[in-house]
């Protein structure tokens, strides 16, 4: 089984907006530390937000 494209494009677009990395930095990360960089930075906005 291998992971959505489109998840995977969507997740290293929600990434670099917000932190400005690299596509070779973000492709080099394990899906787990992706998808917990997904969930802070969806944190941060929440608080943003709420704020």
């Amino acid at each position: 089984m291998t992971y959505a494209t489109d998840r995977l494009y969507e997740e290293i677009a929600y990434i670099a907006y917000h932190f400005h990395w690299e596509q070779d930095r973000l492709l080099d990360l394990t899906h787990p530390d992706r998808i917990r960089w997904v969930q802070e930075i969806a944190r941060i906005n929440a608080r943003i937000n709420e704020g």
